[in-house]
């Protein structure tokens, strides 16, 4: 079987409402026992996030589903030609905040889409790399020859699970036990941190004939969850053996009381483990492939924090993959942590930006707390 170039000839994004500034936070999340939140300055003082995106209005009520988003930045893809919806054959949506369990994510977006034709949907399930992993379906669908042209997505909706009458009943019970009213860290982290969006790319076995492209050299992943516990997770309780007790063995009532459906993240392990395994597997990815770190022309880290630049930084140097800050391209300050959709929000900014010419080589690098998985692509300009 001959295989084929895979190019992306397009990418989009799409952001819900206005953005959001760090002193307007709560006025759209709301306060948790009516009391301003006492690590909200830590956190966005560590994390570097000026602004960011819901899909909500101040009163706390949605403006978007994750599956709406979605559908829009494919259309986006089309804007200066809507007909050419009708040349997808395949979606694969990848994002860790589907808007139900059942149907899937990706023929939601679908759904959303009633200009175009049927073909192939996949929803690729996970956390940050759930949009890598749309990505390299589609990539391999397309290298094959089983398509000719596909989009690939990545989107979260963050902020519904993060709005404050979801924590009360918790905070209710502490105050009623007379114990720190104050929601755990864990839990109250990732309020600071997350954002709303969608993007997607689109992808041919030819690439574009005027303008430019971007060839899909390899994308390559690992996971260390035969070495690391959980680490992020949403719909479970760690327990005190680190193992995961599921939503599905609470009551209603435990549910509710104990915030069992809110998102949650083991800090200390997450500081712990993050950068180090991740640099292993870049060197890993870029040793298969021959690559030297100073071919690189540019660097999009998917981060979740400012706080990890120098520590990635660091540990490339310690891994002889040194990659200097001029080569960094990140948005993180300006349309915050949008998980799954995080890359592909990158790779759209760059894409347009006029900075790219002929030869130039993009790394992609994305990390997954949630279980420690880790995803890596090499892309060239042509």
């Amino acid at each position: 079987m001959s295989l084929k170039e895979v190019y992306i000839n397009n990418t989009s994004s799409f952001f819900p409402n206005d953005a959001v500034f760090n002193d307007e936070m709560e006025d759209y999340l709301g306060y948790i026992n009516a009391t301003p939140s006492r690590s909200k300055a830590i956190v966005l003082r560590n994390n570097g996030i000026k602004r960011r995106f819901y899909a909500l209005n101040k009163d706390g009520k949605s403006t978007h589903s994750n599956a709406q988003m979605t559908a829009l930045a494919v259309k986006a893809l089309f804007k200066n030609n809507p007909a050419d919806i009708n040349t997808i054959e395949l979606l694969s949506c990848g994002t860790s905040t589907p808007d139900q369990m059942m149907p899937s994510h990706g023929v939601m977006v679908h759904g959303w889409l009633p200009e175009g034709n049927a073909f192939e949907v996949v929803s690729p399930s996970g956390v940050c790399c759930a949009g890598m992993h749309a990505f390299k379906y589609a990539y391999l669908a397309t290298k094959t020859g089983d398509v000719q042209q596909s989009v690939a997505t990545g989107s979260e909706r963050f902020s519904i699970s993060l709005v404050s009458k979801n924590f009360e009943d918790e905070a209710q019970k502490l105050k009623e036990l007379s114990e720190d009213p104050y929601i755990g860290f864990e839990k109250e982290f990732l309020r600071w941190m997350l954002s709303d969006g969608a993007a997607a790319f689109l992808i041919s076995d030819k690439k574009n004939e005027t303008g430019i492209s971007l060839r899909v050299d390899w994308i390559e992943g690992f996971s260390y969850a035969n070495e690391l516990g959980p680490c992020m997770y949403m719909g479970c309780e760690k327990l005190k053996d680190g193992t995961l007790k599921s939503y599905l063995d609470y009551s209603p009532q435990e549910l509710m009381a104990q915030s069992i459906l809110s998102i949650k993240q083991d800090v200390k392990l997450l500081s712990k483990n993050i950068v180090p395994y991740g640099g292993v597997g870049l060197k890993a990815a870029l040793d298969k492939h021959g690559i030297k770190s100073d071919e690189i022309d540019y660097f999009l880290p998917h981060m979740s924090s400012e706080f990890f630049k120098d520590k990635i930084f660091q540990q490339l140097i310690v891994n002889e993959t040194g990659i200097t800050y001029d080569k960094w391209f990140v948005n993180l300050s300006q349309v915050g942590n949008v998980g799954a959709a995080s890359v592909y929000m990158m790779v759209d900014e760059l894409f347009h930006s006029g900075k790219l010419k002929a030869g130039d080589k993009i790394l992609l690098l994305v990390p997954e707390s949630s279980r420690f998985s880790y995803m890596y692509s090499m892309l060239t300009v042509c």
